[in-house]
Parts: structure tokens; sequence; C-alpha cells
């Protein structure tokens, strides 16, 4: 099966579609950067043991919502790259 690599009907979709995939990763890749990073001190500088626990479990939450971004990205790649030329 013979699958669409460019078209010229969906190119300029397909071209959209993955320019919004970047600019969400970048934000993702660096807000995420940004939050871990607080949390990480967060955990390090706690005094009680609840507080460095809710900072463990927000680092936990980041790294997987980057994980979510890159897999959905990779998704919709698939998903683009697989419409059938006509």
């Amino acid at each position: 099966m013979h699958f669409l690599a460019a078209s010229p009907d969906i190119q300029p979709i397909t071209d959209l579609i993955n320019t919004w995939i970047h600019i969400g990763q970048a934000l993702v890749g660096s807000v995420g950067a940004l939050a871990f990073i607080f949390a990480f001190i967060w955990k390090i500088t706690a005094v009680e043991t609840k507080s460095a626990l809710a900072a463990k479990q927000w680092i936990q939450r980041i790294v997987v919502g980057t994980i979510g971004v890159e897999v959905a990205s990779s998704l919709v790649g698939i998903l683009t790259s697989s419409v059938p030329a006509r």
C-alpha cells in the first residue's frame, strides 16, 4: 500500500499541523524544564516530609506530561502520513 508523503492537496494542512506540533513541543519542553527545576529545588529544600512528597509527585506529573506530548506528536505524525494519495 502506498502512503502519502506529501500530496499537493493536503500539504498545507500537513505543514500547519507540523508547525503547531513543534510549537507545542517547544512550549511544553520549556515550561516543563522550568517546572522540573522548581519542583526539584522545592524537593531539596523542603523541611517537612509531606512537602517533599508533594514535590516528588509534581516531578512525576511533569515527566509523564512531557512523555505524553512526545507520544501524541508521534501519533499525529503517523496519522498524517497515512492519508492515502487519492
